[in-house]
């Protein structure tokens, strides 16, 4: 089966929501990404879609949950990491402004273990459910990280930042062997 990763587009910024978890919408430029990245994988034979439950995600399943006529199953063990924080910042401002939590996320410390155990128990599900199909899965770079991390046998740990509405593509066998088709692909510009 072909499990097909895609990170979400470009979200807001959410500064401080005192109210719950930040878990911003999609910005415009974050929607203009998730609509490239659909019309480009439109064509692929894909049998079913999942995402995260962040907005971010759902938002970025949207177009092509329409350019496929699928319905979006949401599965709670893809959310990102930071799914309780009542702060978004992309990740670019992230990396400069918070150097010892980028330090953790690279090391795979803190609270990443545990956040990569579920990451690998929701996918290997998916996987179990979907023998000979390609699925796509609307999901988080910290996801993709865990999984990227997990096909290669390294411990869960982020190793690069996925560009926005990015694909990474992964096959499994029948038998279980997972292999790495491409990391980081993105929607030819048009």
């Amino acid at each position: 089966m072909e499990l097909i990763l895609i990170r979400h587009g470009l979200p807001e910024k959410v500064v401080a929501r005192p109210d719950g978890p930040a878990d911003p919408d999609l910005s415009p430029d974050g929607h203009a990404q998730a609509a490239a990245t659909a019309a480009w994988l439109k064509d692929r034979q894909i049998d079913r879609l999942y995402s995260s439950p962040m907005r971010r995600a759902v938002q970025t399943a949207e177009p092509l949950s329409r350019h496929l006529g699928l319905d979006i199953e949401v599965r709670e063990g893809v959310a990102e990491f930071d799914r309780d924080h009542h702060t978004y910042v992309p990740v670019e401002e992230f990396t400069q402004s918070d150097f010892e939590r980028v330090q953790e996320l690279m090391d795979g410390s803190g609270g990443f273990p545990a956040f990569g155990k579920t990451v690998i128990a929701e996918l290997t599900g998916i996987v179990d459910d979907n023998a000979g199909k390609r699925v796509a899965v609307a999901c988080h770079g910290g996801v993709v990280n865990v999984w990227a991390s997990h096909v290669l046998g390294l411990e869960p740990r982020v190793f690069f930042i996925p560009d926005y509405a990015s694909v990474s593509r992964f096959m499994i066998s029948r038998s279980g062997v997972k292999s790495l088709l491409s990391l980081n692909e993105a929607a030819p510009a048009g």
